[in-house]
């Protein structure tokens, strides 16, 4: 995936099928209970990651970003790692969301799981 451009069919791309629930950042403001402001701090942050999708290129957070109402915890860090490792926002969020075998799932459930160590030791060798 690294290194490639995007491959668009019918105005969908890839991630926009890899990923099957985004919420825009209004719906993610919502479910956290904050501001669209605290929303656009929190990609400012890097703790959060928005992609444009949809016909309208709407920005929009992969729903399971999200853990009830807050970002999953070991979220942040992940984003570092794999950006550290030169990863653009698009290229993260696919490689969250790809499964992995080794793992029985995807990394991003992973997390969601509370398995961080895991994902960053293997998000860490990406960078070498």
């Amino acid at each position: 995936m690294r290194g490639a451009a995007p491959w668009h069919a019918n105005g969908v791309s890839d991630i926009e099928n890899l990923v099957s629930e985004w919420l825009p950042l209004p719906d993610v403001a919502e479910r956290l209970g904050c501001t669209v402001t605290k929303v656009h701090g929190l990609l400012d942050e890097r703790a959060l990651v928005a992609l444009r999708v949809g016909e309208r290129k709407i920005r929009s957070v992969p729903a399971l970003f999200l853990e009830g109402d807050h970002v999953v915890d070991s979220l942040k860090g992940t984003i570092a790692v794999l950006a550290d490792a030169g990863f653009s926002d698009e290229e993260l969020v696919a490689w969250l969301y790809t499964p992995d075998e080794s793992l029985r799932g995807r990394p991003i459930d992973a997390l969601r799981e509370g398995r961080k160590t895991e994902i960053r030791r293997r998000a860490q060798i990406l960078a070498w």
